[in-house]
């Protein structure tokens, strides 16, 4: 076996967290000191202090900025999605429950095209500019919206058949308790974001915009938080490229591919 490089599975999650969240704080900063009427501009033109992400990162140069971090950010994104779909297999096999197996393949298989869908649903609303084409941004946000939320719910109906008895380790403990307050979180965010989004788009309100743009930053954060719990669930892992590799495939075909 010849190691052509190996990264632990914690840095990548590292990576992906700190890349788009350290050039949202960039793109705030510099629009909100740079370019204030652009981003705080809507249809109501009422009072406004907090900018929307979209209109943060649908200003020039900000757009590009951001959507080079998208760019970088995704490729992990799907590797981690695909890593997922074996550890859930892999956990399949302590199962002694014919029921519960097939209801759990069904699970894995759901959970894992919710987050394909969602991942290209964030590629679609980044690039996808609401300055560009407001409508189509719309639709391509509630998709994200919507299997973001299912995602997190369905993970964690999938952990509980995986684990009948509960959490197994420490890391696995505090991965779901996590994964559990994020997910409130996002439900109780949402809910603020769509009833401030209809006050602004119905009422005009004063504010109103700018108390939807906040629920909106809590959304984005707990679902980088729920993702992150991916540094919980693979402590020890590692990516690994590799030379006549081929032999450990082969040996864990049926379970997915894992090297520690």
């Amino acid at each position: 076996l010849v190691v052509h490089l190996i990264i632990g599975f914690r840095d990548i999650c590292v990576f992906t967290l700190v890349l788009p969240l350290g050039t949202l704080f960039v793109c705030f900063v510099s629009a909100y000191v740079f370019q204030p009427e652009e981003i705080h501009e809507t249809h109501c033109r009422v009072y406004n202090i907090i900018p929307s992400i979209s209109a943060i990162t649908g200003v020039s140069p900000q757009r590009y900025l951001w959507r080079v971090s998208i760019a970088l950010h995704i490729g992990p994104r799907f590797i981690i999605a695909f890593v997922y779909r074996n550890w859930y297999r892999a956990m399949v096999a302590g199962l002694n429950d014919p029921a519960r197996v097939t209801k759990a393949c069904r699970m894995i298989n759901i959970v894992y095209w919710l987050n394909l869908v969602e991942i290209s649903a964030l590629c679609g609303v980044t690039y996808i500019s609401n300055k560009e084409n407001y409508p189509l941004h719309e639709k391509v946000f509630i998709i994200f919206m919507t299997t973001s939320l299912s995602y997190m719910l369905a993970t964690l109906k999938l952990l509980k058949i995986l684990q009948p008895d509960g959490p197994q380790t420490p890391n696995e403990e505090s991965s779901l308790r996590y994964k559990q307050a994020f997910f409130a979180l996002s439900i109780a965010s949402t809910v603020g974001l769509i009833l401030f989004f209809l006050k602004h788009r119905f009422l005009c309100q004063d504010l109103a915009f700018s108390w939807f743009a906040l629920c909106e930053y809590i959304v984005a954060s707990a679902n980088m938080g729920f993702h992150c719990t991916t540094m919980l669930d693979f402590p020890t892992e590692h990516f690994l490229i590799a030379k006549n590799a081929k032999q450990y495939k082969k040996q864990q075909t049926s379970l997915g591919w894992k090297v520690d």
